[in-house]
């Protein structure tokens, strides 16, 4: 089973830190717990851990020296502190000296879980290099293209980089917008600070803002304790907001002026917190016609428009595909322990003449579904039409109807003739069963299994979603 992050916690209250840890083991985490900061220091510093947690007040060290003290060697490392409310004021000041977040006690588990998800992740965006241009494939995330198209690409990066403007980044679904993101972050003078990534369009309307800006306590339903945003965790480093044409107009309208005047308000507070962010942000919406249109404002693209970057879909690199497809065999034969099999040559020219509408994304998927189904055998041409077919069927049809209302008849006729033939007491349970399944299977996909975007996308709470992910298989035990 795969570890959802190793975390370090420093924190003397016994009976807190022992629920603590068994919530976050429960949850796939792998914790190191210490109750003097002094020794959590040693540890943080020397060790390799995705997250640090730790108490204001304890023996040793107390949290605000234990923080300065970590981020002067590990400048990027996560480090979130607990609070009582008295100490409210110093967890301001400690968010201020680079904590990632904070949380005040009597804080609720899910929100902890919440906090932990976000910091890992951040952690692991910001420490992992990603490699530009044609180098020899590594353990790092790449970005592969010897074509002329993709070496323009790589030029403009280069005199992007190290330029604090705004920039755009616009290709089609799944051409690899996000690691342009994190290159040009990694080559940039904030590389020793935070990259923070916003899926715009996989947060709901009504979160969005107090994702993005925070939210203080009491500011809405369920707003138990103040909570500081993206912009405030991402504070001297980059933001990088996807899907950026996804955002809902009034939260363009903030977004605007915080651009404009460097600093944000938490919802419900009134407070203007400066703020030293660069944004990069992506999309693959056509925003002039939704400009033209309305739906995006025009002052808004002007800001965040300042330089662009275009990737060009696979299909106009098919020359390209050849050298990811290989980087890809490599890194997955690597991840699943097995030796490099043989691409066959047929199977190749079977992979350049695919139109790949899902672009460098489809490509990886494919590439990690031949390595999973060959069991080390030469990947061959009858393979990959197999897994491209299978991946067709659900468009492929000759019926008037929608793909929704097509799919869903033949399933309901299917749950029938079943229950008709005696073999299920019902269809409905069947059904439901069948429905929850793929409900399941394409939220967790889309959310990258984060359980605590499932939970939103689907609405029920995140302990309901671990039993489903374990249910139909998603999720290891």
């Amino acid at each position: 089973m795969s570890v959802a992050g190793r975390i370090l916690l420093v924190d003397d209250d016994e009976s807190l830190a022992q629920s603590v840890e068994v919530v976050l083991e429960a949850n796939g985490y792998d914790v190191m717990h210490v109750d003097d900061g002094r020794e959590g220091l040693k540890y943080a510093t020397q060790g390799d851990f995705d997250m640090v947690l730790t108490d204001f007040k304890m023996p040793g060290m107390p949290g605000t020296e234990l923080l300065e003290k970590v981020l002067s060697v590990k400048p990027r490392l996560p480090v979130i502190l607990m609070t009582a409310f008295s100490t409210t004021n110093l967890a301001i000041d400690a968010t201020k000296k680079g904590a990632f977040d904070y949380l005040i006690k009597p804080f609720e588990m899910p929100d902890l879980l919440d906090i932990a998800q976000k910091a890992v992740t951040s952690w692991r965006l910001s420490h992992t290099p990603v490699d530009v241009g044609p180098e020899t494939p590594s353990d790092h995330d790449a970005i592969v293209g010897n074509t002329r198209a993709m070496q323009e690409v790589f030029k403009e990066m280069g005199r992007l980089a190290e330029k604090n403007v705004p920039v755009l980044v616009r290709g089609e679904t799944g051409t690899g917008k996000e690691l342009i993101a994190r290159a040009l972050y990694y080559h940039s003078d904030r590389r020793n600070k935070t990259f923070v990534a916003v899926n715009c369009a996989a947060i709901p309307d009504s979160l969005i803002e107090s994702e993005l800006f925070g939210h203080e306590k009491g500011a809405f339903t369920n707003a138990v304790a103040r909570r500081i945003g993206r912009f405030e965790q991402a504070d001297k480093g980059t933001l990088f907001l996807d899907e950026i044409g996804d955002l809902p107009h009034d939260t363009q309208v903030k977004l605007l002026r915080v651009l404009q005047q460097k600093t944000i308000s938490r919802v419900g507070g009134n407070q203007e917190i400066p703020i030293d962010v660069r944004i990069i942000s992506a999309t693959h919406r056509d925003l002039e016609a939704m400009v033209k249109e309305g739906t995006f404002r025009e002052d808004l693209y002007y800001r965040l428009n300042v330089a662009a970057l275009t990737l060009p879909p696979l299909r106009e690199r098919s020359a390209d595909i050849e050298p990811i497809t290989r980087y890809f065999i490599s890194k997955y034969a690597r991840e699943f322990e097995m030796d490099l099999p043989v691409l066959q040559a047929n199977a190749l020219a079977h992979l350049q003449q695919h139109p790949w509408p899902g672009n460098v994304r489809q490509l990886e998927n494919t590439v990690r579904k031949l390595l999973v189904q060959s069991h080390g055998r030469p990947l061959t041409a009858d393979a990959v039409k197999s897994i491209l077919a299978a991946a067709a069927k659900p468009a492929a049809t000759d019926s008037t109807e929608s793909p929704g209302k097509r799919s869903l008849a033949a399933l309901v006729k299917s749950s029938l003739a079943t229950a008709q033939a005696g073999e299920v007491p019902g269809a409905l349970e069947g059904l439901v069963d069948e429905l929850e399944r793929e409900l399941y299977t394409q939220a967790f996909t889309l959310a990258k299994g984060n359980q605590s975007k499932v939970s939103k996308l689907v609405g029920v709470s995140r302990l309901t979603v671990r039993e489903k992910l374990l249910k139909y298989g998603l999720l290891e035990k």
